[in-house]
């Protein structure tokens, strides 16, 4: 098994930045949990890095958004900056790094699924922003959000918005029904994963799996428009 310091030389080679301050990548990696089980050289955890990062982030996608939307209005702006930096969308993002194999856990955290769960590695995703700002200043911590976050953003959007853009596609063009088959259910209280089919009336279109019923709905639904727009080239 690869040590600490291999990890996280992994990493920064992996995002293409190195840290001047090492000790701010690993306080962005570190939860609470595992920062509450040291009694000797207490770790700081990624709470207060993941508080700034969220504000880096929400200015760094607000003027690529408003550069890039010359005409959309306010309103629209705000709703697009949202999605793309939503708990779920920066999971997403974050999962395209596999930044959940860095993160330090504490046991119990570790043991319910601590690693997989969207709202732990969103928050770390931020938290490495904030330590990237910090460590090189808002033109190191712009490029990392460009490349992991604002990158690929019409897939990453047809992801989020599925369910919705899927159901305005069948609305155009047929009457048939769309609905979602919760067909497997598997794991502990504490670390479910469900599957779902999404049919369309009888015929199978698209199948997913999450961690939550409506994230398994929503992979069914992106795999189905995929298809459907597969088809359409």
């Amino acid at each position: 098994m690869r040590n600490r310091k291999e990890a996280l030389k992994e990493l920064q080679e992996k995002i293409g930045y190195q840290f001047k301050d090492e000790t701010l990548l690993k306080q962005a990696l570190t939860h609470s949990s595992f920062a509450n089980e040291q009694k000797i050289n207490k770790l700081g955890n990624y709470e207060r890095l993941e508080f700034l990062g969220d504000a880096v982030l929400e200015l760094v996608s607000s003027e690529f958004l408003f550069n890039e939307n010359k005409d959309m209005p306010e309103g629209q702006l705000t709703r697009l900056r949202a999605s793309m930096v939503c708990e779920p969308a920066l999971a997403y993002c974050a999962r395209d790094i596999s930044l959940g194999a860095y993160i330090l856990l504490g046991k119990g955290e570790e043991s319910t699924g601590g690693r997989k769960r969207d709202s732990i590695i969103s928050d770390v995703m931020e938290a490495v922003i904030g330590a990237i700002f910090l460590d090189g200043g808002i033109d190191n911590a712009k490029k990392y959000i460009y490349r992991f976050v604002l990158s690929d953003l019409e897939d990453k959007i047809l992801f989020m918005d599925s369910k919705t853009l899927l159901q305005e596609e069948i609305q155009k063009n047929n009457t048939a029904q769309l609905r979602y088959e919760l067909v497997g259910e598997t794991g502990p209280d504490h670390d479910k994963e469900f599957s779902v089919e999404a049919y369309l009336d009888e015929k199978l279109i698209g199948t997913g799996v999450g961690r939550t019923k409506k994230a398994a709905e929503q992979q069914a639904a992106y795999e189905a428009l995929v298809r459907i727009k597969g088809k359409k080239r």
